[in-house]
């Protein structure tokens, strides 16, 4: 094994292991712990066996092994920046929501202040 495969399987198991920690502490779902499982088991299968990566852009007709982890990497990127967008579009509404809802009340508090207060009798 060369040095680079060492460490794609070093990192590989390191990622395995903090992703199935972080699903165990509730902090990922079941869908995330599948896709960076998945993620994390073609790393070390690339890593051990680099041929792999050819047969594969040969099946698909990619041409180079490199090309084809590159184009899948790409693809990997599109779906996370798509997930995090949403993620944050959702965050947005909540916190406008929230917004909305503690000046209304804040509103109604103020509102039965001033109308329990004492008035003036002039």
């Amino acid at each position: 094994m060369i040095l680079y495969q060492y460490i794609g399987l070093i990192i590989g198991i390191i990622g395995i292991i903090v992703t199935f920690l972080r699903f165990k502490d509730g902090k990922m779902s079941l869908n995330m712990l599948l896709v960076w499982s998945a993620i994390w088991i073609l790393l070390i299968v690339f890593s051990i066996y680099p041929d792999t990566t050819t047969l594969l852009a040969n099946i698909t007709g990619i041409g180079r092994g490199l090309d084809l982890i590159l184009i899948i990497g790409l693809i990997g990127c599109y779906y996370f920046i798509f997930k995090i967008y949403n993620i944050m579009e959702n965050i947005e509404e909540e916190i406008t929501h929230l917004v909305r809802e503690i000046a209304l009340e804040k509103g109604r508090s103020e509102d039965k202040r001033d109308d329990t207060s004492p008035k003036d009798n002039k």
